[in-house]
């Protein structure tokens, strides 16, 4: 049976709230409230916008929440500033435990990819700024299919990509829409619970292991019941 761990990219490998430093200088006390906001219309977009079928990209999701968060808060940036929150948004840092969490799955033949709502370029580039593309055995992107996570399609297309079944496959997410999306056709799933104060959405669904750190998923991999 294959070993697949099919990672989320922001917010499970890569902090989506990764530029609050950026941020102070620019919104000064609203920094932490700016990032939350950005964080939550942006995916908020990608669901409309699945739903409505009119693809955009995440990219795009991305700037039309920055403007939102801006007129939401009265945080008035400039164009040039907003055009450089953007741009470093393409350089997002990567959570501390990732790297050597991925290096110690590669020694255990776990097979490991980037499975996102961003499209292969950026979710490559990210990926080449924290050094971390080597450790990955490809991208999966949604952009393939023109909608977003959690739409069915999409994990059919990880499926398809990696070359298994349903339950050869481990979706590891911090988003909790991920994991009820890959539950819902079969995939097995880790929560990764970075924030104690996170819950789970109450839908009557559980993911099948949850976990509080990355670095955690090497034991389990150890663990052959897991495949």
């Amino acid at each position: 049976m294959s070993k697949v761990f099919a990672f989320d990219i922001y917010g499970t490998l890569i902090d989506a709230h990764g530029l609050l430093d950026k941020l102070k200088p620019l919104v000064g006390d609203k920094a932490v409230e700016f990032s939350n906001l950005w964080r939550e219309k942006q995916l908020e977009y990608s669901f409309r916008r699945g739903l409505m079928r009119d693809y955009e990209s995440f990219a795009v999701c991305t700037k039309q929440a920055l403007n939102y968060a801006d007129l939401k808060l009265d945080t008035r940036l400039g164009e040039q500033q907003r055009s450089e929150l953007l741009s470093l948004y393409a350089t997002l840092p990567a959570f501390s435990d990732v790297g050597k969490t991925l290096v110690d799955l590669k020694a255990l033949d776990i097979r490991r990819y980037a499975f996102s709502n961003g499209t292969k370029d950026a979710v490559s580039g990210l990926l080449k700024h924290a050094n971390l593309l080597p450790m990955m055995d490809g991208v999966v992107s949604v952009d393939d299919l023109n909608t977003f996570k959690p739409n069915p399609d999409v994990y059919h297309h990880l499926l398809r990509e990696v070359g298994c079944e349903p339950n050869e496959v481990w979706l590891i997410s911090t988003n909790t829409f991920d994991i009820i999306g890959a539950q819902a056709i079969g995939l097995r799933t880790v929560w990764l619970k970075r924030d104690h104060n996170a819950v789970f959405d109450p839908w009557g669904v559980e993911p099948t292991l949850v976990i509080s750190g990355l670095s955690e998923l090497v034991a389990l991999a150890k663990n052959s019941a897991l495949f």
